[in-house]
């Protein structure tokens, strides 16, 4: 697991991750302070990582890059621990427009 804070290259991460996915890697976002962590077997190993880093839980949203993929194609934005009632996001995959925009942007800065 490791945090990303400034432009990585994204082939490089996938080629020395640790957890061995055949396609994809699990990512979360924070789109407050514009960092995501990746790489690790749930979702929610990474939010523990970027909370014990001093994200805020309202401002972490998980996603999955397959960077094999076209660009247009690597992000699938769904986690469980994107379900949030209190912030009207009841399912799995981030439902608001301008988060997931923001993960996106967040994600596409980061990971080159």
């Amino acid at each position: 697991m490791k945090i990303i804070t400034s432009s990585s290259v994204l082939s490089k991460i996938w080629e020395s991750r640790e957890v061995d996915f055949t396609e994809m890697m699990k990512i979360v976002v924070d789109i407050s302070k514009e960092i995501l962590a990746v790489d690790a077997e749930m979702h929610a190993d990474l939010e523990h990582l970027l909370l014990e880093n001093g994200s805020l839980q309202q401002d972490l949203w998980g996603a999955n890059i397959y960077p094999l993929n076209e660009p247009a194609e690597r992000l699938e934005f769904t986690s469980f621990i994107n379900i949030r009632p209190s912030l009207g996001n009841r399912s799995m995959e981030i439902l608001d427009d301008v988060v997931r925009n923001k993960v996106e942007m967040i994600v596409n800065r980061l990971l080159i």
